[in-house]
């Protein structure tokens, strides 16, 4: 069951609900987005059904939730939800690019990289200080050295920061430098850091794990938002299937399919899934015309020297391609781009 809540909805009128529920031998878990605030409840439905909650100050709605993932299900919230990032929106009037380097390896080569980003149409710049690889000898990222100079770059460029947390530990330290933070394939169900990212107060974009279902990717969420958080943008990276022609396999059907589930902001990466330069041009054609309402993609000025992910880091050329592609597929469907720096070549 939940609950949500008027726009007027003052805390004490909160604070009587969860008291309320809590009285009745249940769970209230209060969880805030940017227009919004819904409380979640856990225990006896029927016992609930006996406290009027209706009637209630400040409640606007109490819905009974047949999906496992309550406080992200669309059946609470037919309207589809807009995440601001520093002001940025990502949602379903919009199509938000996100660009940068895989990882941040020197302040000259992030702000480059930021800087092309920007030419292209990006309104946020992505970057890694923290890197999860499947080898403990690959590079790990700079840490928190690689969180400063993503920092410096937002300074000088005036673009919002995306960037990776890995472990539950580094959640403040990261939160104390991002305006929003990233949660990977390889941590997706890493439990106890998602509920650190959603006690955080930053939004959080959430990767599907590389071998997770789409009921999976979004119970991951209902953990974020389980712990106060609404503010969830979900991304498709592709998924692990028996096909090595590309590293990973993009599914662009889950981003209708997880519209309709969820109210969500739904973004797409073509750079990890198709792991190929030449690749993340068509792909995130795709996603666009697939209804996405974004894309994430990588960005380096020297791809042949990048410590990660060159192979499928974009250039110049294909900054001008993408830029030209976006601004036409966003106007075919009916979207706009946020407003920021915009050549198109």
């Amino acid at each position: 069951m939940v609950i949500v809540m008027a726009a007027d909805a003052t805390p004490w009128d909160i604070q009587a609900i969860v008291e309320l529920v809590e009285a009745a031998g249940g769970e209230a878990f209060v969880s805030r987005g940017v227009s919004r605030i819904i409380i979640g409840l856990v225990g006896d439905v029927d016992q609930f059904a006996t406290l009027n909650l209706r009637g209630m100050p400040g409640v606007r709605n109490v819905v009974r939730i047949s999906a496992k993932y309550k406080l992200v299900s669309r059946e609470h919230h037919s309207e589809r939800s807009t995440v601001r990032v520093a002001g940025v929106p990502i949602g379903p009037r919009t199509v938000t690019l996100i660009a940068g380097p895989c990882a941040v390896e020197t302040l000259d080569q992030t702000l480059a990289a930021a800087r092309m980003a920007q030419a292209a149409g990006a309104t946020l710049l992505r970057g890694g200080a923290y890197k999860p690889r499947t080898s403990p000898y690959a590079f790990q990222g700079l840490g928190e050295r690689g969180l400063r100079i993503l920092a410096e770059v937002r300074e000088e460029t005036g673009l919002p920061v995306v960037t990776e947390v890995v472990g539950a530990h580094d959640v403040e330290t990261v939160a104390s430098y991002a305006d929003m933070l990233q949660v990977g394939t390889r941590n997706m169900q890493n439990f106890a850091l998602l509920q650190a990212v959603g006690e955080a107060g930053r939004p959080v974009l959430l990767k599907r794990g590389m071998n997770a279902t789409i009921e999976e990717w979004l119970m991951a969420a209902e953990y974020i938002a389980q712990r106060g958080n609404l503010d969830i943008v979900l991304c498709e990276r592709g998924i692990r299937t028996f096909e090595p022609s590309t590293r990973n396999t993009l599914d662009i059907s889950a981003v209708p399919v997880v519209q309709r589930l969820s109210h969500l902001p739904v973004i797409v990466d073509p750079s990890h899934s198709g792991g190929r330069r030449d690749l993340v041009l068509p792909l995130s054609r795709a996603a666009v015309v697939a209804g996405a309402d974004g894309v994430i993609v990588d960005v380096h000025p020297h791809p042949e020297i990048a410590l990660c992910d060159g192979p499928q880091a974009l250039v110049h050329e294909d900054l001008e391609e993408l830029a030209r592609s976006v601004t036409e597929l966003t106007a075919f469907m009916g979207r706009r781009q946020p407003a920021g720096e915009l050549v198109a070549g």
